[in-house]
């Protein structure tokens, strides 16, 4: 049976090829990590996405993820810089980094092109660099503009959320736009708040090409084989 049935729906396997199977809480462990990669494994996801403090982690048959300056984006960025170089060199193929959300919110988007460089030139080019924009914390503008900054300096994706603002997690509205602003220079990866099916659904038909989650199960559950 093909992953993408005649009509045309999205599939348990299409979908799991696009999860990021995450685990960023304070509290994780390294046997937390452990169950991680396994229900990753098992679940047939693309990759799985860890505290740089994790690495490294041995996950056959999975890509690694890592993040930088999370969740804040309040570091330096030659410290996000030695963040990300550090969790490559202990087997992170992909880094999540977190802008100067502040930067984007006064408009300062030569400062947050600046940052995502200064991650981008430390780490090897075929090293995945998503960009975190915290998109309910911004404007549509501030959107726009945060996403062309990150295209400019090299992201190969933009990201809407780290899933630790109060402002909230991932929308239809933001991946639009986001979808619309990046066009094929970038992919666009949702994160924070999707639970379900049916919102991870929404979230791919408005232009999401990958997707962060910690309820991958229960996702991929409500989704036909």
């Amino acid at each position: 049976m093909s992953d993408v049935e005649a009509d045309g729906a999205l599939t348990r396997a299409v979908v799991a090829a696009m999860i990021d199977h995450t685990l960023l809480k304070p509290e994780a462990t390294t046997a937390d990590v452990a169950a991680l990669v396994a229900e990753a494994q098992e679940l047939g996801v693309l990759a799985v996405c860890v505290s740089p403090s994790m690495l490294p982690i041995k996950a056959e048959g999975l890509l690694v993820a890592a993040v930088a300056g999370f969740p804040s984006g309040k570091h330096h960025s030659l410290v996000k810089a030695a963040e990300a170089r550090l969790a490559v060199e202990l087997g992170a193929v992909e880094i999540d980094m977190v802008i100067d959300v502040g930067a984007a919110v006064a408009g300062d988007f030569g400062a947050v092109l600046t940052d995502v460089l200064t991650v981008r030139e430390a780490v090897e080019p075929s090293t995945v660099l998503k960009v975190i924009i915290e998109s309910a914390a911004l404007t549509d503008q501030a959107i726009v503009e945060s996403c062309r900054a990150a295209v400019r300096a090299g992201a190969n994706f933009v990201k809407t959320s780290t899933g630790f603002h109060p402002a909230g997690g991932a929308s239809v509205h933001a991946v639009r736009l986001m979808a619309e602003t990046v066009g094929k220079h970038a992919g666009v990866k949702a994160s924070g708040g999707i639970r379900t099916a049916e919102a991870a659904r929404e979230l791919i038909e408005a232009g999401a090409t990958r997707l962060g989650l910690s309820a991958s199960r229960a996702v991929l559950d409500g989704f036909p084989v």
